[in-house]
């Protein structure tokens, strides 16, 4: 009996889990990481010297929260799929860590802090864009195109693309045509990234009935699909160079890159492996990040033949 009473009053020591991380995990921590690196390198990009000090610390948290909001909103609009897939099913919102209501108001609050940080301390620009890019991802993208159509990801590959713009505009306050490469870069490489994790995936898709591409048109058109891509991916990350934003250095790393990413997206199509297709996922991110280390890199670290 005494053994029965110390193991109650263990037991919830045990099981206690902090509300905060519920709430943290909604924001995609992970994902907005990476937005907010090619929002630094944006941001650096645009000028040749130091980026000002308020900017990037305004900026950045600005951006952060917005796109943290985001994804919550994210977390909400799906919660129905999120519960079937196995991918998801553990999120806070499926298990009944956070309420609707509490998830709603989180996200609220973050996108209001977000855009009047942005508004009144970065510039109205940058926060206007921002706005733009979450309501395209969680209302365009997540309430309707995600469920419309197979060239989903595609077509709302752009709200995702953004940041490197933002990052620009937050320093400069205008539009220029070498951050839109920076955006194409990253609208080019969003459908490769999400169709291997598609492929991995097909089966949850179709058990929730999203049309994404290996559902619709099946996995060897997507692995088809994915392999074109990356040869296009390939000539949109030599684009840089070509119009003289980057130099040497840029131009072996990104090559080989290119390169790797292009012999795993053949990998893809050509070998029966099922891991291939995770395998290609997990590289496109360590591709995407690398790409933007390797631009930041020859920016402040020109090399000359």
């Amino acid at each position: 009996m005494a053994k029965t009473l110390q193991s109650s009053a263990v037991a919830p020591s045990m099981t206690f889990s902090l509300p905060w991380r519920d709430y943290l995990e909604m924001t995609k921590p992970k994902v907005v990481a990476l937005m907010l690196l090619t929002v630094v390198v944006g941001m650096c990009l645009a000028v040749p010297g130091a980026v000002p000090l308020d900017k990037l610390v305004f900026g950045l948290v600005g951006i952060g929260a917005m796109s943290g909001a985001a994804a919550a909103f994210n977390h909400v609009i799906d919660r129905r799929i999120d519960a079937i897939m196995a991918r998801t099913h553990k999120r806070p919102l499926p298990e009944g860590k956070v309420t609707v209501g509490k998830a709603v108001v989180f996200a609220c609050l973050l996108t209001g802090a977000g855009f009047i940080m942005l508004y009144a301390l970065v510039n109205p620009l940058t926060a206007w864009l921002t706005a733009a890019s979450l309501v395209g991802y969680a209302v365009i993208y997540t309430s309707y195109l995600k469920r419309a159509t197979p060239q989903n990801i595609v077509i709302g590959g752009l709200a995702g693309a953004m940041p490197p713009l933002l990052g620009w505009t937050a320093v400069t306050n205008e539009w220029h045509g070498h951050a839109w490469l920076l955006v194409m870069i990253i609208f080019v490489w969003t459908p490769p990234h999400f169709w291997a994790l598609a492929i991995h995936r097909r089966d949850d898709y179709a058990k929730v009935g999203v049309p994404m591409l290996p559902v619709t048109h099946g996995i060897s058109f997507t692995k088809t699909a994915v392999f074109l891509y990356s040869l296009l991916l390939g000539v949109v990350c030599l684009l840089p160079v070509l119009v003289g934003m980057s130099g040497n250095l840029y131009l072996v790393g990104s090559s080989v890159l290119s390169g790797m990413f292009i012999y795993k997206a053949w990998q893809l199509k050509y070998q029966d492996n099922p891991k291939h297709a995770f395998g290609l996922f997990k590289f496109s991110i360590v591709h995407l990040m690398a790409l933007f280390i390797v631009l930041l890199s020859d920016h402040y670290l020109p090399i000359s033949v």
